[in-house]
């Protein structure tokens, strides 16, 4: 019984993990990650790593939790949580596309620096970079069916939580070590990575709009469609 117990809960781990991690790929976002913090130090870019990966566990939990509710609270749809979060994606894309070649150093960091790095630990690098409308839409999916009983749905939400850790355990490791990684390529390798990445970026936020676009296009005609 304990067995089946413990089978059940890793399954459950596992699912959350499965489901998670290639929607938000922290090792393909690794040449965006680092064009964004291209200036800062490495104090400040360790810092930065970890600020992501807590912001990014609060997102997917949270999103998780209560992601169900309050969307049905404000009366918010999941198309349309993927339109604007894939305008948001394709406008942080254009930006990576069109940015110049030569990355801008930044001087010493004061107060107002380190709580800028802060809002940037938030936005645009936590979400919806890392945790973008594709994964924000699983999280919320994940937990819209909670199990019967309160038991039941303390282990599942336990189970759900070690698998959001796990993701934001692998952004940290991807985000903290993303020079050593990229920094192989040499300056035109990484300049090339960055260019391409952001055109699939682009091309992903085009995507998750079109998604969108066609669930919201679907729901308007089906009745019309059905009479």
């Amino acid at each position: 019984m304990l067995l089946t117990h413990i089978h059940d809960f890793a399954g459950i781990v596992f699912i959350a993990v499965a489901a998670l991690l290639p929607i938000v790929d922290p090792l393909g976002g690794t040449p965006i990650y680092l064009a964004m913090i291209s200036g800062l130090m490495p104090p400040e870019r360790a810092r930065m790593a970890k600020l992501v990966a807590l912001n990014s566990f609060a997102l997917l939990l949270a999103s998780m939790l209560a992601g169900a509710y309050v969307l049905h609270f404000f009366g918010i749809s999941i198309p349309a949580v993927q339109v604007a979060g894939g305008l948001v994606v394709c406008a942080i894309a254009w930006s990576l596309l069109n940015r110049p070649s030569t990355p801008v150093v930044s001087a010493r960091p004061d107060s107002s620096s380190r709580d800028s790095l802060t809002q940037r630990a938030f936005y645009p690098l936590a979400m919806p970079l890392t945790v973008g409308p594709g994964a924000i839409s699983v999280a919320v999916t994940l937990g819209a069916d909670p199990p019967p009983g309160l038991s039941a749905w303390l282990v599942t939400t336990l189970a759900h939580a070690i698998g959001v850790l796990i993701t934001a355990a692998a952004i940290f490791l991807c985000y903290r070590y993303a020079d050593r990684m990229v920094g192989r390529l040499g300056s035109t390798g990484t300049h090339i990575l960055i260019r391409l990445t952001a055109f699939i970026m682009l091309a992903i936020g085009t995507q998750i709009v079109w998604n969108g676009v066609r669930a919201m296009l679907t729901t308007v005609l089906q009745p019309a469609g059905g009479s």
